[in-house]
């Protein structure tokens, strides 16, 4: 047998008095007043709950001043295109031949049913109280800065930089109050108060509803068109439509003031 020495490891198992003296230990960690512990202390605090919530409503009203802010620029960017504040009743068509009246032939049902515009655009407006039902066509402004009248008495025009229905913002409308010879589709927009109901629908089909807010006049040299191109309330899509009132300038076949009426959707 050589001079080497053999080192021999060996594991030893617990004895079963070890087993015994260690079963204590590990039934009190588990007992149910130890687990309640546990459990206790890896709840959030209630400070913790408090931060998550002020991070929570400051994420909110971050959100909802950003979308203020941008209705608000948007609006400010319509209004600026609107250099004059005029609609021009009798004088005013789409291609800025200032000189000529607007038509006055009453579109016909069919003309009205098979009028058709892209599936976001607004089609038709529905004013029941005062029975209008009108197509709706796109307008922008004339040469000289005005907010552009439909050719035809009979028609509503959208403010093609105005918000499209059921989006953020306001939809701008503007209709004719009157010709020399006939009512227009706004001649009775004085008529409406608070709680009446007006109703557009798209191109989809899909009809959406707004309740009058308030209608407001203006002289015709000092129209806030800025209010002209923001929601009435904030937050909620509007729709305001625009029309000549007062009286007739002498020498001119243009009129002293502008009603706008401000509306808000309700569905």
């Amino acid at each position: 047998m050589s001079g080497r020495r053999t080192l021999v490891t060996e594991r030893h198992s617990p004895t079963a008095t070890q087993s015994a003296a260690m079963m204590p230990q590990a039934e009190a960690a588990a007992s149910p007043r130890n687990v309640k512990r546990q459990l206790k202390l890896s709840k959030p605090s209630a400070s913790s709950l408090l931060i998550v919530a002020a991070v929570f409503i400051f994420m909110v009203g971050a959100f909802v001043s950003f979308d203020s802010w941008r209705t608000n620029r948007a609006a400010e960017a319509a209004a600026k295109k609107m250099t004059s504040t005029s609609v021009h009743t009798e004088r005013l068509q789409n291609n800025d031949k200032q000189d000529e009246a607007p038509a006055t032939t009453a579109p016909t049902g069919s003309d009205i049913r098979n009028y058709t515009v892209a599936p976001s655009k607004p089609r038709l407006l529905t004013i029941p109280k005062i029975g209008v039902t009108a197509r709706i066509l796109p307008e922008g402004v004339t040469k000289d800065g005005s907010l552009a009248a439909p050719g035809n008495v009979h028609d509503a025009g959208w403010y093609t930089s105005s918000s499209l229905p059921g989006t953020p913002g306001a939809m701008l409308l503007d209709g004719h109050v009157s010709s020399w010879t006939t009512n227009g589709v706004f001649y009775d927009l004085k008529k409406l108060v608070p709680g009446d109901i007006i109703s557009v629908e798209r191109g989809d089909g899909k009809v959406l509803r707004y309740k009058v807010v308030k209608s407001q006049k203006y002289d015709a040299s000092s129209v806030d068109m800025q209010a002209a191109a923001t929601p009435v309330a904030p937050g909620t899509p509007g729709l305001n439509l625009i029309t000549c009132t007062g009286k007739v300038k002498p020498g001119t076949s243009d009129f002293s003031e502008r009603l706008i009426v401000f509306t808000k959707q309700i569905n």
